[in-house]
């Protein structure tokens, strides 16, 4: 037309077919006429098409058209530039075709090129060197992240599979919050929904993905090396080959990667991440084989009658097992014979586990025993950390063990401490059964069926408990039959024999997370001399907050045996009339009860599970005169809680640099690590420089003589 402006079609609903030759053919769909001129903007091109279109919403669509002469590429019309290129190509065409087209998540699709197949006009199969290669291994990286549900053992492995399903995808994201509980992402493409949010399941400790997005609606990228293939990233990837081939260089390595996954990444990329992969690889070895001897060694000579242990195995493992004196004092002398038993991730160490054996003090907190170090949560390594613990404890008391039961715990506990029993973390049982619950229920259905499972763990007898198994056996017969099978003696107060004292879990794990750092990597020297830091505050800390209670019981077992006096006064108590002694009592409410003071029993069976009387028991104390507190098992008494801080963990000053290695004949591997510190701009040495004296000259006057200043700063008269 050569006027600045051309008369365009615009073609909406229809679909692309592509022949043979590669010809692009447009049929169905609508048709509009429009004016479109060269001084435009973008947005106003947009509004009339809008307007046109009987204002139609544009966000969610896209402009294509063909080049004259040309009906086998599309091009985009995305900015003012795009815009007026348009109209000048099409200057002396009597009419442009501008096809209207939804946005499409083009990650998953790829061009079919036959003759009459529908296709996408702008999905793109990725293409490298070798890109059947590259298809082939990120194949499998299309569905590492599957939907909502799916199950990760922590952050790292839900951002680890983000980086590849990322990858597969071909697209970039960012991180909206990114800590040890959360993590949320987004995709960086323009006016792109995308996103992602994956959280911590408190009880059962896993990384789960809360929410999801189901599509892409940004077109997709070539995949740049700086915003995908991070260092940590990159040693994930070659860890196994560079265990296979020490020598591995770095630009084999790059060459690798763009060949494999289309990333390019640059020498000192490629470098530093071989340095991690080579970190993770052999240096946990090492210092197994040279730090965690001498470290078992000062723990005893700083804290005598400690139990320190290190055990090197093969292909680069160890078992590293540790009980401080002022903690197996305590525990013997103040706390109740019962232990859990459980697994935390030393993050972000994530190639090592934590074993732990906890029991809590008389206000009901966290008393740390005994902490292992492995590499795998195994039952070999559960069994071995069992023996250590057993040779530990000088106690000759029954003991309880409280756990998941996963990984042989069941048999090893009972194999290692045959007089022991074994039950349920609540916690645990409860996150477990919530698995079972059926999807088609409502909320309020879900939540009384909880109700009902845990009111089923704390009745205190047979009956009570046939009558909530009895609730949930009317919703579901195979919930009730689920829960019977993994025995109720294991996770119910009417069948348990062991002495839980109202304990039913925990939160050793959230302790140790919140007391190890998660921006940095630790030594296995560092992460236990920081639990070892912790142990000693908290010990020191609740051992001087004690000195101020006047009572004879702890303030927590103080006021639930004050809930329980306040339920006594309207009982009626009556003596039996067939004991000779004097000390069996029936006690009226509801129901008649049996109170023995004797044997310190109660028909409701309350004081034999919580070692406090029961409001039955307090209302015979009552009638004879007699004190509760004498009746109240001993580990909640202040005293015993002061014998369970009565003793302190001594540090130990030269744990970063034992003065008996400083050796210069020394192999430099036997050195223990410094603290890890903020990495420095550029390639780290790796073997540094010699030292060289640098001398400087001294600043002279040139026009006193003086040192130490110039000319221009010369404060001494000047003489005429």
């Amino acid at each position: 037309m050569g006027t600045g402006q051309i008369v365009a079609v615009l073609q909406i609903g229809g679909e692309f077919t592509t022949d043979a030759d590669g010809h692009m053919s447009y049929s169905g769909g609508e048709a509009h006429a429009m004016l479109v001129r060269s001084d435009w903007s973008f947005n106003a091109f947009k509004q009339e098409i809008s307007s046109t279109l009987n204002n139609l919403k544009l966000d969610h669509f896209v402009f294509k058209y063909f080049l004259p002469k040309n009906d086998k590429t599309l091009i985009s019309i995305s900015n003012d530039k795009d815009l007026r290129r348009m109209v000048e190509f099409h200057a002396e065409s009597e009419t442009t075709y501008i096809y209207v087209m939804k946005k499409v998540d083009n990650r998953a699709k790829s061009i079919v090129a036959d003759s009459g197949t529908p296709v996408d006009a702008f999905a793109v199969v990725p293409t490298t060197q070798d890109g059947s290669k590259r298809q082939k291994v990120c194949a499998s990286w299309k569905n590492v992240i599957t939907g909502v549900g799916q199950v990760f053992e922590g952050p790292k492995d839900f951002r680890d599979a983000l980086h590849k399903y990322a990858i597969a995808h071909r697209f970039h994201y960012r991180f909206i919050k990114n800590d040890s509980s959360r993590v949320t992402a987004e995709c960086t493409g323009e006016d792109c929904p995308w996103r992602i949010h994956a959280s911590k399941s408190p009880a059962k400790k896993e990384f789960m993905i809360k929410k999801i997005s189901e599509s892409h609606t940004c077109e997709s990228e070539t995949v740049k090396s700086h915003r995908l293939a991070s260092q940590r990233w990159v040693a994930s990837v070659i860890k196994e080959k560079l265990r296979d081939s020490p020598n591995y260089r770095p630009r084999d390595i790059a060459n690798d990667l763009q060949q494999e996954y289309g990333l390019c990444l640059n020498y000192s990329q490629a470098w530093r991440g071989r340095s991690i992969a080579q970190k993770e690889l052999y240096s946990s070895h090492e210092e197994a084989c040279s730090q965690l001897p001498w470290f078992c060694e000062r723990i005893v000579e700083t804290n005598p009658g400690s139990v320190a242990t290190v055990v090197a195995l093969e292909d680069s493992k160890f078992r590293f097992f540790v009980a401080f004196h002022a903690s197996l004092h305590g525990f013997e002398h103040g706390c109740r014979p019962l232990l859990f038993l459980d697994t935390i991730t030393a993050k972000p160490n994530k190639h090592w586990k934590l074993l732990a054996a906890t029991s809590v003090d008389g206000e009901g907190d966290v008393f740390p025993v005994a902490f292992g170090v492995v590499d795998d949560e195994s039952r070999e390594n559960w069994h071995w950390f069992l023996e250590q613990l057993k040779s530990s404890l000088a106690t000759s008391r029954a003991m309880t063990f409280i756990s998941n039961g996963e990984n042989g715990l069941w048999d090893e506990v009972s194999l290692l401490f045959p007089d022991s029993h074994h039950g349920y973390c609540v916690e645990y049982l409860i996150e477990e059964f919530k698995t079972q619950l059926d999807d088609a229920w409502t909320e309020e259905v879900r939540d009384s069926m909880v109700e009902h499972l845990k009111k089923a763990i704390y009745s205190c007898t047979p009956d009570e408990f046939n009558q909530y198994i009895e609730l949930i056996k009317g919703e579901s017969d195979k919930l009730a039959d689920w829960l019977l099978e993994i025995k109720p003696e294991r996770w119910s107060d009417a069948f348990f024999k062991g002495s839980r004292h109202g304990q039913y879990s925990c939160n050793i794990y959230g302790t140790v997370v919140e007391w190890l750092p998660t921006r940095y990597e630790l030594s296995v020297v560092q992460l236990v001399d920081t639990i070892r830091c912790k142990l000693m505050e908290m010990m020191y800390t609740r051992r001087e907050s004690s000195n101020a209670w006047t009572e004879i019981l702890t303030p927590a077992a103080n006021q639930k045996l004050q809930e329980e006096v306040s339920k006594a006064h309207t009982l009626n108590v009556i003596p039996t009339e067939t004991d000779g002694n004097g000390n069996v009592f029936k006690v009226c409410d509801d129901s008649v009860n049996v109170v023995n003071l004797d044997t310190w029993e109660c028909t409701c069976r309350k004081w034999n599970i919580s070692g406090l009387p029961c409001m039955h028991a307090i209302a015979v104390f009552e009638r004879t005169g007699q004190y509760s507190y004498d009746y109240c098992v001993k580990y909640f008494t202040t005293e015993c809680y002061r014998l369970t801080y009565a003793l302190s963990i001594n540090p130990i000053p030269d744990v970063i640099v034992p003065p008996t290695l400083i050796d210069p004949a020394q192999s430099p591997a036997t050195y223990p690590c410094p603290l890890r510190t903020r990495r420095r701009v550029g390639r780290p040495k790796e073997k540094p420089a010699d030292p060289r004296i640098a001398i400087k000259r001294a600043v002279r006057c040139s026009r006193c003589k003086g040192y130490g200043h110039n000319k221009a700063t010369c404060k001494v008269p000047i003489t005429t």
